[in-house]
């Protein structure tokens, strides 16, 4: 099944999570999975958020960011995969000067 983002509208989330600016996605939804291609401008940021049914997975596309997850810092480059496991809490914020571009796998439980 093809997934094209290009065509997709994109939508803008003030605050997600209770996180700083905006960010901008395009979603495709079905009963078991969410996929997106993110965006979050520079000082931007995904905010603290708890994963109790699901996982989360955030690979970066472009731009440097910072993920917290469960207290431990780790850096974010394009070519990383971000992995919050279910159970877990994290944030994503973009910490450099370009956009930060992800995308995002979440099974839905």
């Amino acid at each position: 099944m093809l997934i094209d983002f290009k065509t997709m509208d994109e939508v803008t989330i003030p605050n997600l999570n209770d996180g700083q600016g905006c960010v901008s996605a395009k979603m495709f939804r079905d009963p078991a999975t969410k996929i997106m291609v993110s965006k979050l401008p520079t000082g931007c940021s995904i905010g603290l958020h708890h994963h109790a049914s699901s996982s989360e997975i955030n690979y970066v596309i472009s731009g440097t960011g910072k993920a917290i997850c469960d207290g431990i810092e780790e850096q974010l480059s394009a070519g990383d995969c971000h992995y919050c496991p279910k159970g877990c809490s994290h944030s994503i914020i973009n910490v450099g000067t370009d956009d930060l571009i992800l995308f995002t796998v979440v099974p839905e439980q």
